[in-house]
């Protein structure tokens, strides 16, 4: 361990909670800060998945030729908030560069390094806290109308066998003895095993803030305004209950990290990836394990506390509320799809992931300020944080790293 220092952690959702509890365990002085209270943004509302198998960005090579068609059917699950298109281009060009072969590997190799431990990253965060609970082992399936839906997809399948994700392929009528919920348009299933879920992603969140209290860190709810440097070195956090001073920071804040990159001189292109939800209470049926549904491209997570459906991208900004067209979209494939299901009451989400042009997150020290950034993590947040808060708060403890932080470089932009 170094010298222990004073460190401030801005953002709790998972990244930040995951990055002061393992400062915190470094021996150094952790105060945990958020505007909101744990996990009331995107760690919220997630689809609850530890997607190990999420190593394929979205801008494959074939993007260039499907976007088009994407943005404009009603029934596909990209959308995008035209009123933002103005100020999205700069990204979206980055976006398409990215789209080539060269710029997939790239990708897939840096996604895989971080996502696929990633129910052990959630195990060694939690063991033997209150937080473990949250935890469950499960299967993972893609459901597919039929094998050859399941075969179209078979470049994206190469690229996770490589990884190590090899499925179990289940068609006909065992598709229904294995998920019931499953109506008959779902005619075979690609299953992943040792997976996991996260059984509550809200009450995971305030319980990892409750493990870093009972292991001597702080949690204070209050706003970041501005980073104060000295000599260009971090002295203090400016918030709206004060000036708190530091010897290190962490900048884990989603999507309102961007502000705060611009005082240290950073131009981020982060922009919105509206992401939705509908939580269902009371549901009748329940799948037994998660599932993808590659019809309509929503994930299905058996909750504590229902049935959560989420799913969609929405390219915008941070200004406006909910679009209808993502919500619809969600519930017109969860009627077609699981055609028994009867429920008492439906909770509907919007919040807001941290995109980067090219799929990655921003980990590693600002320009040598000692701020250090954890986040930009798009759709895989949850999945990658707990990795990322143990890369991060071993950087800062001046332990070297066991992977090439190379593409995740926080200057790189």
């Amino acid at each position: 361990m170094s010298k222990p220092l004073d460190i401030i952690v801005i953002g709790a959702g998972i990244c930040g909670l995951s990055t002061a509890i393992w400062l915190r365990r470094a021996g150094h002085g952790v105060t945990l800060i958020d505007k909101d209270h744990p996990g009331a943004g995107a760690s919220y509302g997630n689809a609850g998945l530890l997607a190990q198998w999420a190593i394929v960005p979205m801008n494959t090579p074939d993007l260039r030729k499907t976007a088009f068609k994407y943005l404009t059917s009603a029934d596909s699950p990209l959308f995008m908030q035209w009123s933002a298109l103005p100020t999205l281009m700069p990204w979206l060009w980055q976006f398409f560069r990215n789209a080539t072969p060269a710029g997939n590997a790239h990708m897939t190799g840096a996604l895989t390094h971080i996502l696929t431990d990633s129910v052990a990253q959630h195990r060694a965060l939690t063991k033997g806290t209150r937080a473990e609970d949250w935890i469950a082992d499960s299967t993972f399936s893609y459901a597919y109308a039929d094998r050859k839906a399941f075969e179209a997809d078979a470049a994206g399948w190469e690229v996770k066998r490589r990884a190590g994700f090899v499925p179990e392929i289940v068609e006909g009528q065992a598709v229904q003895e294995i998920e019931p919920i499953l109506g008959p348009e779902t005619k075979c299933l690609a299953i992943l095993k040792d997976h996991g879920h996260i059984l509550n992603p809200g009450a995971y969140m305030e319980a990892l803030a409750r493990v870093l209290e009972d292991e001597g860190g702080t949690y204070r709810q209050a706003e970041a305004q501005d980073i104060e440097l000295t000599g260009g070195k971090v002295t203090a956090v400016l918030t709206d209950q004060g000036r708190m001073t530091c010897d290190r920071a962490v900048l884990a804040a989603g999507i309102w990290s961007k502000p705060l990159m611009r005082k240290l001189g950073l131009k981020v292109p982060l922009v919105a990836e509206r992401g939705y939800h509908l939580h269902f209470t009371g549901p009748s049926q329940m799948p037994n394990n998660p599932m993808m549904m590659t019809q309509g491209k929503f994930a299905v997570n058996p909750m504590a506390s229902g049935l959560r459906c989420a799913g969609t991208v929405e390219l915008g900004d941070t200004t406006k509320g909910p679009s209808r067209g993502p919500r619809d979209l969600i519930a017109r494939n969860v009627k077609r799809l699981f055609p028994a299901l009867e429920y008492e009451d439906v909770e509907e989400w919007m919040g807001f992931r941290p995109s980067t042009p090219d799929s990655l997150p921003l980990i590693g020290e600002i320009n040598g300020t000692g701020v250090h950034a954890a986040f930009g993590h798009q759709h895989i947040g949850l999945t990658a944080g707990p990795k990322t808060g143990r890369i991060v708060a071993a950087l800062i403890d001046g332990q070297p790293p066991n992977i090439d932080l190379a593409p995740y470089d926080a200057n790189r932009f």
